[in-house]
């Protein structure tokens, strides 16, 4: 089960350390507005995807909270079929889909030991930063 604040799930964003900063970062200026991940992870910890209008918290490496984040859309697909729109709205510098996809295997591989092929199912989510009440 993925970590919970006041009943919200987390969200974590890459490596722990600097490449977390830097994706927390995009998101907190708003410029991050999608994340990916693998299905098998969400199988592999019983969790169930995210929907539409949920709510997550955005945590650096203490899973502390840093800002509320809002689901506006969660799409299946295989890794090799996602789109360019995606890649754009993750927002990390990537300049053509090849390098995104790129991107993505070298850090399944770095963080979770795996080599994710073309057919493996990504969930892709599309999200938006919460405006901070004042």
């Amino acid at each position: 089960m993925w970590p919970r604040i006041d009943g919200l799930r987390v969200l974590e964003l890459g490596l722990p350390g600097k490449q977390r900063q830097w994706l927390n970062d995009l998101v907190l200026r708003d410029e991050k507005k999608a994340t990916a991940g693998r299905l098998a992870d969400y199988e592999a910890e019983g969790e169930e995807l995210e929907q539409v209008g949920e709510q997550l918290v955005l945590v650096d490496d203490e899973l502390q909270r840093l800002a509320l984040v809002e689901v506006d859309r969660v799409e299946v697909m295989p890794f090799g079929t996602v789109p360019w729109e995606f890649a754009a709205a993750e927002n990390e510098g990537d300049t053509s889909i090849e390098e995104w996809r790129e991107g993505h295997r070298r850090y399944w591989r770095e963080a979770d030991d795996v080599e994710v092929g073309d057919d493996e199912l990504a969930v892709l989510v599309w999200l938006h930063l919460v405006p901070t009440q004042r």
